[in-house]
């Protein structure tokens, strides 16, 4: 067996068992914090990786099914845009959390899809070119998207501004994505087997670097996790449950196929927790990173669940796109 091929069959089982990795790892971030406390500073450059890893999925043909099929990628963005920060909000009202929850669970909710709805989607038999172009929608848009969004729903309980957050979401996010797209670029035309090889190995990477930052949170949260941690899941659990439920309901309403309808439920529901969790480590307490450390483990467990289900019934007039849209990217995400 080659080196190569020993990392690819590395990477499946790194993705296969992500959820495995992630209980375990913050099994032992609670009985051990400062086992992991210390990657606390490592958490943006972390995020910045796993956005690398995703714009290293990027071509340019996604961005010509933009204007290719702009219906439904708006559907599936606007919808996320406003069902998951609304819903964040009524979470946070219905269950009286504390400050430092309530900005992690609205964070969660601004936040943009998670490059695991691509993967969702492909094993749902879903529209994964429709995946893809509503994730890099919702992706770009963050830094304007996101802050307005936590300015609004938190800004009394803020000393970040908009301004702030704008920059920090650039970094963090379009800068590596932009960066991973054009890397991707190159290779295709230069080296397309090491851009094979790369998609192949990256996933692994993803997985080992959001392990690291839930890790790192639980151990940072340990003392609210056993005060609230009960508050937290539950707004988790509701939250993403709001997301894949409305997602798909709102594709159907709109008269979607059933193959659009499954795609708009991963991407409203499976947001890009990762993301969150660095602002609110950067900005705010470890208690505000809690919410969406939780959603990121939550989400890799209902998102497979559903995909499972909807990959044992066949979409009625799926065309295509259901499966021939090219490989997803990495599916731990976030």
């Amino acid at each position: 067996m080659s080196a190569l091929d020993a990392l690819r069959r590395a990477s499946d089982v790194a993705n296969r068992y992500f959820v495995v990795w992630v209980v375990a790892a913050s099994g032992l971030a609670l009985l051990a914090p400062s086992a992991f406390t210390w990657i606390e500073p490592y958490i943006t450059p972390l995020l910045g990786i796993i956005m690398l890893g995703m714009g290293l999925t990027l071509r340019p043909e996604d961005f010509r099914r933009l204007v290719e099929r702009p219906r439904d990628v708006a559907i599936g963005a606007v919808t996320q845009w406003v069902v998951m920060p609304i819903a964040a909000y009524a979470l946070v009202v219905a269950l009286s959390l504390p400050t430092g929850l309530a900005v992690g669970v609205i964070l969660v909710g601004a936040a943009p899809g998670g490059t695991a709805s691509n993967v969702m989607t492909y094993l749902g038999k879903g529209d994964v070119a429709l995946s893809v172009a509503i994730t890099t929608v919702t992706t770009l848009a963050a830094p304007i998207v996101m802050p307005a969004w936590v300015v609004f729903l938190a800004g009394e309980q803020l000393s970040v501004t908009f301004a702030q957050m704008f920059t920090s979401i650039v970094q963090i996010v379009i800068v590596p994505v932009v960066a991973g797209f054009a890397l991707r670029y190159v290779l295709d035309r230069k080296a397309p087997a090491v851009a094979e090889a790369g998609l192949d190995v990256f996933p692994a990477v993803s997985v080992v670097a959001i392990v690291a930052i839930v890790a790192a949170v639980v151990g940072l949260s340990k003392g609210t996790i056993l005060s609230a941690g009960a508050a937290a899941a539950v707004a988790v659990v509701a939250h993403n449950g709001i997301g894949l439920g409305t997602g798909y309901g709102v594709g159907r309403l709109t008269g979607m196929p059933e193959d659009r309808a499954r795609t708009c439920a991963f991407e409203v529901g499976l947001q890009n927790s990762g993301l969150a969790v660095a602002l609110a480590t950067s900005f705010f307490s470890p208690a505000a990173a809690l919410p969406p450390a939780l959603f990121s483990v939550w989400h890799n467990v209902t998102g497979p669940a559903l995909a499972s289900y909807f990959s044992r019934n066949e979409p009625a007039g799926a065309g295509e796109s259901a499966t021939g849209a090219g490989r997803p990217g990495s599916s731990a995400d976030d």
